[in-house]
């Protein structure tokens, strides 16, 4: 095994996918403004975007098996850099939509290839203490993609928030060739994809985890389609939406420190998604109280702390028996749960009703690790 990489390194590339798509919320309304498109359409790119992420997942994933984490990588960043120069020169808004395709399936290398990396170095014990720290460090992504896309907006446009993120791409593509090593064991087995394909479908726990994957990043996801808009109505600009990402930044920040202590306390994963669960539907149902102000967002702050209490423990779990096949197991688990979060933010941004989603997928968690917990 070559020299493990430098945890900065990955954590800068899993936080990634995240950033770019919380730097662009808030020009959802100027985008909207600017092509003369409805909230719903201009929402469209979010749903659709997770989509083609889905997609990409897949196509990386299984690709890390065969040409190794380093390339797949670089190929990714490259992919998203494209979507980002198609964007700054779309005329409409179907080229926007096409960009938005494009940079999806290559931001989805950050998502993969980084787990995929952290799944070759890292055993069982010591793979779900890196996730609590990912989870606490990817905390700071809301607000630093918030703030950054609220200031790019104001003062340039949404072309300004795709400049930055073209920059980004190009410094994470150098990055990786100086810093990035290659994880992949020569020993590794070669992809077969339809018998790993058929394994997992035939996992229950596989698709349990999926689920609640995606559970909580569409609410979580909801709001970055949805708040915009409200804000917007009542009258606060992009940069003032974006100060809202402090405030959610508090939240992940809680939700990951909660996680790290109780994980050194080894308290059961099973336990700590529980705890999510019930803690996101008490959240869901404050939100939908109080939307009609902007006190909505105390609540908000509960749905934060869920998500970083739930996913590290998720993703540390679901696929530890498949370690020996961990890239294209990661990419058909990937692919499931990215599919799932497009169709969830897909009926998200046509209920337009952030309290009402919050509830009802809190409420589909909390019956389903209900499930997990008695395999």
């Amino acid at each position: 095994m070559k020299k493990k990489p430098n945890l900065l390194l990955l954590i800068v590339l899993i936080m990634f996918p995240q950033f770019v798509e919380t730097i662009y919320s808030p020009a959802l309304p100027d985008i909207a403004r600017e092509f003369r498109v409805s909230s719903h359409q201009a929402a469209l790119t979010i749903s659709i975007y997770f989509i083609a992420f889905a997609i990409g997942v897949i196509c990386w994933g299984i690709l890390s098996d065969v040409i190794g984490r380093k390339k797949s990588m670089v190929w990714g960043l490259v992919t998203y850099g494209i979507g980002a120069i198609t964007a700054l020169l779309a005329k409409d808004f179907n080229m926007i939509l096409v960009a938005r395709v494009i940079a999806a399936f290559g931001a989805a290398v950050g998502s993969i290839i980084t787990q995929t990396i952290l799944r070759d170095i890292y055993e069982k014990e010591e793979l779900s203490r890196v996730f609590s720290i990912i989870g606490i460090s990817l905390s700071i992504s809301p607000v630093i993609g918030f703030l950054t896309g609220g200031i790019a907006t104001k003062s340039y446009g949404y072309s300004g928030v795709f400049m930055m993120v073209l920059w980004l791409a190009i410094v994470l593509i150098i990055c990786t060739l100086l810093f990035l090593p290659e994880t992949k064991r020569m020993s590794d087995t070669k992809p077969a994809i339809i018998s790993t394909l058929n394994e997992l479908l035939h996992d229950k726990m596989i698709w349990i985890s999926a689920f609640l994957v995606a559970f909580f990043n569409i609410m979580l996801f909801s709001y970055y389609s949805i708040a915009p808009f409200l804000f917007d109505k009542a009258g606060y600009s992009a940069e003032e939406f974006g100060y809202s990402g402090i405030l959610l930044a508090i939240g992940s920040l809680g939700g990951g420190v909660i996680n790290k202590k109780l994980i050194y306390q080894k308290v059961p994963a099973q336990r700590l998604i529980f705890l999510a669960s019930v803690i996101a539907l008490l959240g869901g149902v404050g939100v939908l109280m109080l939307q009609g102000s902007l006190w909505f967002l105390l609540p908000t702050l509960l749905i934060v702390i869920a998500f970083g209490i739930a996913i590290p423990n998720i993703l540390s779990q679901a696929l530890i028996k498949y370690k020996h096949i961990a890239g294209t197991a990661g990419a058909i688990f990937g692919l499931m749960y990215y599919v799932f979060i497009g169709l969830g933010l897909t009926i998200s941004g046509l209920v337009q009703n952030f309290g009402l989603i919050i509830t009802v997928f809190s409420l589909l968690s909390v019956f389903l690790i209900t499930m997990y917990k008695n395999r």
